[in-house]
């Protein structure tokens, strides 16, 4: 099983980037998808989620508005983009699946993920 998030980088503040994680060896359809980051010297935290078919969606309130999770399950894909990018937006992002096509409301931080993709750094400058 590969989770392979791409898209990070360097951007000001204000600015947009767009990430993507492709995944393999999992039936993709019946896995909720999730983008977790983690910040220098904070804990590592859900910030968007999607359910099994898209029909269901949960942001934290530090990105709704700004944040648009997607995915496309004939590419295996999922998608966070990212608009009006702030500093303490700084962080290591990270996709993440869980088994399962049920959705039971915002997801628990300490939910138990089935497989975590490899880090992509975003990080935006004042």
């Amino acid at each position: 099983v590969q989770l392979q998030a791409s898209g990070g980088g360097l951007v000001q503040v204000g600015g947009s980037l767009g990430l993507s994680c492709v995944a393999s060896g999992i039936t993709f359809d019946k896995y909720k998808m999730y983008w977790f980051r983690q910040a220098p010297g904070k804990e590592r935290e859900i910030i968007a989620a999607i359910s099994w078919n898209g029909a269901n969606t949960y942001y934290a309130d530090s990105v709704k508005g700004r944040f648009t999770i997607a995915r496309d399950n004939a590419k295996n894909s999922v998608y966070l983009q990212m608009n009006n990018l702030k500093p303490e937006d700084t962080a290591v992002n990270y996709c993440a699946a869980k088994f399962g096509k049920s959705w039971f409301g915002p997801p628990d931080q300490r939910t138990i993920i089935d497989y975590w993709g490899k880090g992509t750094q975003v990080t935006v400058s004042s």
